[in-house]
């Protein structure tokens, strides 16, 4: 049996947030049992707290981002929840000073640093599985797509293909335990090509992005000085970001999940269609 946890006590993270560039601080607090993650802005009076569950994802361009409201949301969220999910933490209140999580170096090694150093508190509840029992596939109809199956465990096989020769093909195939969190994908940071960029730079987005907290192509080059940390480091982040998407079901999902070219719109769209009939999964 394993149990749920939480932290023995509040901790904060301080950083940038990509798209704003303001200073962005997190406070994460213990939670009692069955309280799942939620996020609440302290920016905002009163205001309502938000679960960290697929529906109520409100967009999933170039980031997950929840929210109740047009004002009140918070983005990319991904990275944080990820290590949640791999530290085996079920329940916290994150409070937040603006609309987004901190990026810190664009992966999860910091959070992952920050937060495995901290004590936790095991709770008496049990952890929530979810077994999924038949196929589910969510489509793009460009060649995106994202599919679950049956496993005793999560599995993910993922596949991204860039006309860059620098970042091609790549590919992840691998059990996700925390050893593979923690030596393959944690390390691995956002990516984008300069072009992108510089348009969303010119429409007002990412003031914070830098090369402190991505990795930043042009044409054959890695802008970023020592280049790649890992040399699959483009899908392995895209892995990390699928585990965070995974964890806003709410569950510890088992399954073999496969990817191709996809990403937070895709993995949001899978568990929409997961939880459209209770004859697709089990709860454990």
């Amino acid at each position: 049996m394993q149990y749920q946890h939480t932290l023995k006590k509040t901790i904060e993270i301080k950083g940038i947030g990509l798209h704003s560039g303001c200073a962005s601080v997190i406070e994460i607090n213990p939670a009692p049992e069955n309280y799942g993650i939620r996020f609440q802005r302290t920016d905002i009076k009163d205001a309502e707290i938000i679960p960290a569950l697929y529906s109520h994802v409100v967009d999933t361009r170039n980031c997950t981002c929840l929210g109740t409201d047009k004002q009140n949301i918070v983005s990319t969220i991904e990275h944080i929840m990820s290590v949640f999910y791999i530290l085996g933490i079920d329940n916290a209140l994150i409070k937040i000073n603006n609309p987004e999580i901190p990026i810190l170096d664009g992966s999860g090694q910091e959070f992952l640093n920050i937060l495995q150093k901290e004590k936790l508190e095991q709770q008496k509840a049990p952890s929530k599985f979810l077994k999924v029992k038949k196929e589910i596939t969510f489509e793009d109809g460009k060649g995106g797509s994202v599919s679950l199956y049956p496993a005793d465990k999560l599995h993910i096989c993922f596949d991204i293909e860039f006309p860059s020769k620098i970042v091609g093909h790549q590919h992840f195939d691998e059990d996700i335990t925390g050893k593979t969190f923690a030596e393959e994908i944690a390390p691995c940071r956002t990516f984008c090509e300069k072009y992108q960029v510089d348009y969303l730079q010119s429409i007002g987005l990412i003031k914070g992005g830098s090369l402190d907290n991505a990795v930043v192509l042009d044409g054959e080059k890695i802008l970023n000085p020592g280049g790649f940390r890992l040399q699959n480091e483009c899908v392995n982040h895209k892995v990390m970001d699928t585990i965070g998407d995974l964890y806003t079901s709410g569950y510890y999902i088992l399954a073999k999940v496969v990817a191709n070219k996809s990403g937070h719109y895709h993995n949001n769209e899978v568990l929409k269609r997961l939880f459209a009939s209770t004859d697709n999964y089990e709860i454990l």
